[in-house]
């Protein structure tokens, strides 16, 4: 029996696999002085409480004051927080985290009085105070933000009591990552030989691309096992996020919490809701390619565990991380020298952490440093990762881009926008993999991976919407979030979007609770909707060449400048219709006809 494969510790990774975090502090002594510094500005910004209306000037100090504390905050934040998603169980660096957000907390306090003074300024004086202060113009669509959503602010007194709660707001998140990434530990699964490996959601996805059914099945059963052991810990803390969110919206006014999260990126809640619309119009495509999936891998039932499989065998090997870098570099050449460039800088200057190790963050993320972008990876090799890799770099270079065109306070783009510029590289790399192969049966690997990205992120993302929506509705309505609860409303939209050619094993009930994104705001839809924007950009870029590539640099050096439907307007995507969804579900079911020609016998 073959010896079960060790998850390194950290200190044995090389150096040039783990990011560069001392560019933004060289010590940990470094990054307290600069907290110290940060908790200064406590009483600076409170003592512009009562001034705000006063004169242009005390409005500009104020924004001015703001920027500072922006760029200082960003810098505390990613030191904090890379070192602590590094390992997970280095009580140290959760709790700099933790005196982080207590710190961040008593700013917001201190400074909620900033909102609702700022919407009690009248319009005329408001624009005057542009006419007296032209230095204030860098600060114009910061402000009028922040005076858009004037109906849902309160009296400073309430600002500030939920200001203070902000840090209980992010219990549900805090806890629910400590209990999945530090103390839910699986056992170990088998494949067909008997041989044990070790499952970790850094492995349980490379598991279930195994061609080794067993495998499949044993960690599949192995992980959800274990999340159901927790269901009633999970629910709890589920439950718990979602009524935080109904808190804030109904203490700001909103109908919804779907509502009150979309208002505040400024996307109308028809765009989620046209999603979800527009999906359901085009199940059948996916039914069909369920069907596909069954048919060629030649079983009489198809599984949960089987989804993920190749259908195409013997293709593609592991590729090392640097010739993976080398692929995404020569995918990307359509977006231009220029942007190439500064890729490479990222790839040579360790902005990417590498592999996993023991206790590392699962999955993978870009966050945008102002010295630059960090990548997290948990990179295994496989076609997926090489994915993965373009995508958290286009989320670096999107950040890269805004925060040397835009000033600090309009340099973080919103949510809604996140996943355009990182779907858009994977489907460059797609559109360059496809290009290169000459050999059918890889065309047919390559178009049953594209085919696979549909399925995940445009339908399964989409499903995702669709069971957060339904969740927040039924605690609206006073239902109570129990396991039992959530895994029936889970397991009714798994047939929905799947079908009734699928077994649906118990164990997918349970999926709900590995899912981090339900703890955040309504955040999941967008991963639906940028792709569908991707798909159009990517194809935009490479019929039309330079002037498709000036409009799409454009949008990625827009940070949060304009609305984010706007931004994508300028880029050449009209996001408010269901137009883009429509599309890429039309070609979803063009290479699904692809698929079926070149499977034929």
């Amino acid at each position: 029996m073959a010896e079960t494969k060790k998850i390194p510790e950290r200190a044995e990774l090389a150096q040039q696999d783990k990011w560069a975090i001392e560019d933004i502090y060289a010590t940990d002594e470094l990054w307290e002085a600069d907290l110290e510094k940060a908790r200064g500005y406590i009483p600076k910004i409170a003592a512009f409480a009562g001034h705000l209306g006063e004169s242009a000037q005390m409005l500009l100090a104020y924004a001015q004051m703001e920027e500072e504390i922006e760029v200082l905050a960003s810098d505390l934040a990613n030191y904090a927080m890379r070192r602590a998603d590094e390992d997970v169980r280095v009580a140290k660096y959760q709790a700099m985290t933790g005196r982080l957000m207590s710190s961040f907390v008593e700013l917001n306090a201190a400074g909620s009085f900033a909102t609702p003074e700022l919407m009690a300024i009248p319009d005329e004086t408001f624009e005057g105070f542009f006419t007296a202060c032209p230095e204030l113009e860098r600060y114009r669509r910061y402000l009028l933000d922040i005076r858009r959503r004037r109906a849902h602010v309160l009296s400073p007194a309430e600002e500030k009591l939920l200001a203070a709660a902000g840090e209980m707001a992010q219990a549900p998140d805090n806890i629910y990552g400590l209990l999945t990434d530090a103390d839910m530990k699986f056992p170990d699964c088998t494949d067909g030989e008997g041989n044990k490996h070790p499952l970790s959601h850094g492995t349980y996805i490379s598991y279930m691309e195994s061609g080794d059914r067993a495998l499949r099945k044993s960690a599949f059963e192995n992980l959800y096992h274990t999340y159901g052991s927790f269901g009633n810990t999970i629910a709890a803390v589920l439950a718990s996020q979602v009524k935080q969110l109904q808190f804030f919206a109904q203490a700001r006014k909103y109908g919804s919490a779907m509502e009150a999260s979309l208002d505040v990126t400024n996307v109308p809640t028809s765009v989620y809701t046209n999603l979800i619309e527009a999906v359901h119009k085009n199940l059948d495509k996916m039914y069909r390619y369920v069907d596909l999936r069954k048919k060629l891998l030649g079983v009489d039932e198809l599984h949960m565990y089987d989804l993920y499989c190749p259908l195409i065998e013997g293709v593609s090997g592991r590729t090392p991380i640097e010739e993976a870098k080398k692929t995404v570099y020569d995918a990307l050449a359509p977006l231009g020298e220029d942007y190439r460039k500064v890729l490479q800088q990222g790839f040579d200057n360790r902005w990417i952490d590498v592999y996993e190790n023991a206790g590392k963050r699962s999955g993978a993320y870009s966050a945008g440093a102002r010295v630059h972008p960090y990548v997290l990876l948990n990179y295994t090799g496989t076609l997926d990762s090489q994915f993965t890799l373009a995508h958290e770099m286009g989320h670096a270079m999107h950040s890269y881009l805004s925060n040397h065109n835009q000033n600090p306070l309009d340099a973080d783009y919103v949510i809604f926008v996140a996943e355009v510029a990182s779907t858009c590289n994977e489907a460059l790399l797609m559109e360059y993999l496809l290009g290169k192969t000459t050999d059918k049966k890889e065309r047919a690997y390559l178009i049953n991976h594209f085919l696979e990205q549909f399925r995940t992120t445009l339908y399964r993302q989409t499903m995702f919407a669709e069971f957060e929506l339904n969740v927040g509705r039924m605690a609206q309505e006073g239902t109570s979030l129990t396991p039992e609860v959530l895994n029936a409303e889970y397991r009714r939209l798994n047939r929905l979007y799947f079908g009734e050619n699928i077994v649906l094993d118990h164990e997918i009930d349970t999926e709900w609770m590995r899912i981090p994104h339900f703890y955040y705001n309504y955040y999941v839809f967008q991963y639906a909707t940028g792709y569908a924007a991707a798909i159009a950009l990517s194809r935009r870029i490479l019929r039309e060449g330079a002037p498709a590539v000036k409009d799409y640099i454009g949008f990625l050096s827009g940070g949060c400048s304009k609305s984010p439907i706007d931004l994508l307007k300028g880029a050449g995507v009209d996001m408010s219709t269901t137009k883009p969804v429509e599309e890429a579900l039309s070609l979803f079911g063009e290479l699904i006809g692809e698929m079926e020609e070149l499977m034929k016998d």
